[in-house]
């Protein structure tokens, strides 16, 4: 039931990153500007031909490539039932939506399509895939530094956190 409520939440991000990459991509021209949360946020079409901080930037096939392993990486973890506590399994499909959905921008458009920009501070222009990506991990890392070990770990009691131990 968990793998089915994560999946349609994963799914729903997907869409929401593809439509509002539409969305900006037709309302917004290239390098504009538009209000969003006035004094912390604001819109800003981007096309960025690298990842974060435009590194590798110009590396298309290299970071398709990477993303690629990534996301199956994650589906194997998933198809075989590795993590199987809701904070690990949320920190996978949100990972897999973040990465489809800059996989998706990468290989149809040869960029990934970027919009919001913090006014406040000097930070890259990130979009919703993104955002999926960085809360996807931090809520990984919490998962395998708090739950892994009590919930997870293969040969202790097989995920069984009320199973006696050893």
């Amino acid at each position: 039931m968990l793998y089915a409520i994560f999946a349609a939440l994963a799914m729903a991000l997907l869409a929401l990153d593809q439509w509002f990459k539409h969305w900006i991509t037709v309302n917004l021209p290239l390098g504009e500007t538009m209000d969003f949360l006035p004094g912390f946020m604001q819109l800003r079409t981007v096309h960025n031909y690298g990842a974060a901080w435009s590194s590798f930037s110009g590396m298309r096939w290299l970071l398709l490539g990477v993303t690629g392993c990534i996301v199956l990486a994650v589906l194997f973890v998933l198809i075989r039932r590795i993590v199987r506590h809701p904070v690990g399994l949320c920190a996978c499909f949100l990972i897999l939506s973040g990465g489809l959905g800059n996989i998706i921008d990468r290989a149809r458009l040869g960029y990934v399509v970027d919009m919001f920009d913090f006014q406040f501070m000097n930070y890259p222009v990130f979009n919703v895939a993104d955002i999926c990506v960085v809360c996807g991990c931090i809520l990984g890392a919490v998962y395998y530094i708090f739950l892994y070990e009590k919930y997870d770990k293969k040969g202790k009691n097989d995920g069984d956190p009320d199973a006696p131990t050893e």
